[in-house]
């Protein structure tokens, strides 16, 4: 069974309750763990607090850099046991498993780097005063982690936290935590204080809610659906919180006729079909050129056939989804567009060696997708794409404007001039020039505007939303 870590200490929950751990691969129950609440809750806030008075706050930002450098190392002295964790949990390719673990420690090795390098400021003001501008932590951090990328995910949240000297408790997501648990663990290992670093698994409802209105925390970080971002967002307000949320994503592809139209159309197929299309980023969106729109998804739609979805053993191009529901929701909405008349171009192929009762989608190019049909403007989260015409550059940026989603985007031309006003004319907040995804993409701010969230993660800005500043004003006459 696995534990939580709660003040450096390795529990169960109070009640002694817990949950079982389906595997995406054939459904069955392999694990479980443990069912935390608001007690364990309120018991890793006030370890977070208690190291934030004791040897973790006590830390300088050098000392603290170095350990997670040496945090870094032990994920990779590690990578292939958090990997297979990775793998059994979330039923992923093996391959990318072992990426996400690469990225994992990528996040440790930047924002440690990074830890002794974030200045204050002097300001000039008026004669006689000395103006200092502090840099500080916020306190104890909450991070609620989504289940698509789990390692990936606390990495990218608690880094920077951690780096600026903040306390933090990680609720990660009850159908995939496993190698988030083991991630806390490992962090002992090296040396973190107790309480430093605190994991308490649970519902979203249950320990999930209790974390978000928690009195005591002084910043919320969620990255999950915009209903519960909504929650989220309510339950900070009630403590004058501050809060960044990463709520998923329509991402286009806008493609003109100039494009690179082989690098463009490999390119679009990974884009939609990596992690099963469980990506806030995914490339769910095809806008192509009307003067060569048929002969663009041809080349699309010949390589999409070719996809293949099995086991994380089978290493390919997709594995199952998360559980039964997700893939409930994904086969509604490809049987959805069938019934409206929605035309299937191209479909990859589920290995006929799966295990029976796994939860496994069929990958699906849709073509000529109205701009009013939900597969054009709803998440569906799946290796689901749809693929629409526009006639010249307004109308493209119309299309890809046309959601309430604002995440990522990316425009395939080779004029200089284009790729400018089309970048800039896009209503979100990372776009791509002839490229897309960018890996772990670890350095680049990252979030969304309108339904997407706000706030930045990644990247330096990171930093700053994991701080405060303090403004010292001194008369020295």
């Amino acid at each position: 069974m696995a534990h939580m870590i709660i003040g450096g200490k390795a529990v169960q929950a109070q009640s002694g309750k817990t949950l079982e751990v389906r595997s995406p691969v054939d459904g069955l129950t392999f694990e479980t763990i443990p069912r935390g609440e608001a007690a364990d809750i309120d018991l890793a806030v006030a370890a977070a607090r208690q190291a934030l008075n004791g040897a973790w706050g006590k830390m300088s930002a050098l000392e603290r850099g170095r350990l997670m450098l040496k945090m870094a190392q032990h994920v990779l002295d590690h990578a292939e046991e958090l990997a297979l964790l990775e793998a059994q949990d979330t039923g992923k390719p093996m391959t990318t498993a072992r990426n996400d673990m690469v990225v994992l420690a990528r996040y440790f090795e930047f924002y440690g780097s990074a830890a002794d390098k974030i200045h204050g400021e002097v300001i000039p003001f008026l004669n006689g005063y000395q103006v200092n501008l502090l840099r500080e932590p916020l306190g104890v951090t909450a991070h609620i982690i989504p289940w698509n990328y789990p390692a990936q995910m606390m990495g990218r949240s608690i880094g920077p936290a951690l780096a600026m000297g903040n306390a933090v408790v990680v609720k990660p997501a009850e159908d995939a935590c496993l190698s988030c648990l083991r991630i806390a663990e490992l962090a002992l290992e090296v040396g973190f204080p107790p309480g430093a670093l605190n994991i308490v698994s649970g519902l979203g409802e249950e320990a999930g809610a209790a974390l978000a209105k928690h009195p005591d925390i002084n910043f919320i970080s969620f990255t999950g659906s915009n209903e519960v971002g909504v929650l989220i967002q309510q339950a900070a307000a009630l403590n004058a919180v501050k809060c960044v949320l990463e709520l998923g994503g329509k991402s286009p592809h806008v493609v003109f006729s100039d494009a690179n139209l082989e690098l463009a159309a490999s390119t679009v197929v990974r884009g939609i079909i990596q992690n099963t299309g469980q990506t806030c980023t995914a490339g769910s969106r095809l806008l192509v050129q009307s003067d060569f729109y048929e002969e663009f998804l041809s080349l699309v739609a010949e390589k999409f056939s070719k996809v293949r979805v099995g086991t994380p053993e089978m290493n390919l191009d997709c594995g199952p989804v998360v559980n039964l529901s997700q893939q409930q929701r994904v086969n509604k909405y490809i049987a959805q567009a069938q019934q409206d008349g929605l035309k299937i171009l191209a479909q990859g192929q589920i290995d006929p060696n799966v295990p029976n009762g796994g939860y496994y989608v069929t990958p699906t190019l849709f073509g000529q997708v109205p701009a009013e049909h939900p597969l054009a403007h709803e998440e569906v989260f799946g290796p689901v794409l749809a693929a629409m015409p526009f006639v010249d550059e307004a109308h493209a940026i119309a299309l890809a404007n046309g959601t309430d989603y604002g995440l990522l985007a990316a425009v395939w031309t080779e004029n200089g001039g284009r790729q400018q006003r089309v970048a800039k004319a896009l209503k979100c907040g990372q776009v791509f020039v002839n490229s897309f995804g960018a890996g772990g993409g670890v350095e680049l701010p990252f979030g969304g505007v309108k339904s997407s969230g706000h706030g930045r993660e990644k990247g330096f800005m990171a930093l700053e939303e994991m701080s405060t500043t303090k403004t010292v004003i001194h008369f020295h006459g």
